[in-house]
């Protein structure tokens, strides 16, 4: 069984799309804790659902490196194999990506390497991009730098505005990362 925690700051729907395709799709896998660095929507969706939840807020901190120790030990606490960023919109210090080498995935509203960081959307209006879409890769240290594990992409509309583009996408990701989490459970993908 997969066993993962999921990082996340806002509205959560990526990891209520994960939680409903484990249930849906009997898939071998557990989300352990659901851990937010503030309060959000997305932990009402995952207490919800029975998901064991973590604020964690930076604020409480001294330093990040305070703030990310206590979320690496409400990792090792729940004793979770992976770690799936989702919508998590604080930038992980190398030391922390280190401590879980290999094991951290996030979801990317662009196909990498385009479009890094934040505003890919209005981006990729701005540059006439023919495609858009997501990425699923490996975290490391450098920013939206990880090896790929899957991407999915649409054609740009020229009626489209960053909104209703995010909106296309985002259907994207709610497909794309229950089947990375699939594979991984099935051992079909391998990290």
């Amino acid at each position: 069984m997969i066993r993962f925690a999921v990082l996340i700051s806002g509205r959560g729907s990526n990891m209520t799309y994960l939680a409903d395709a484990i249930k849906d799709y009997n898939i071998a896998a557990q989300i352990t804790v659901v851990i937010s660095n503030r309060y959000c929507a997305g932990i009402t969706l995952a207490q919800d659902r029975g998901l064991p939840t973590k604020v964690i807020n930076r604020k409480n901190f001294n330093t990040q490196a305070e703030h990310e120790a206590a979320i690496a030990a409400a990792i090792h606490y729940h004793r979770s194999k992976y770690v799936f960023l989702a919508g998590y919109m604080a930038i992980l210090s190398g030391d922390f990506v280190n401590q879980f080498a290999g094991q951290i995935i996030n979801i990317h509203p662009s196909l990498l390497p385009a479009f890094k960081g934040l505003n890919t959307h209005q981006r990729a209006i701005d540059e006439n991009a023919a495609t858009h879409g997501v990425s699923v890769h490996m975290v490391t240290a450098a920013l939206d730098e990880g090896p790929m594990i899957a991407q999915a992409s649409l054609p740009l509309m020229a009626s489209d505005t960053a909104d209703s583009l995010a909106a296309r996408v985002l259907q994207l990701e709610h497909q794309i990362y229950p089947f990375v989490l699939l594979g991984l459970a099935k051992k079909i993908l391998s990290l």
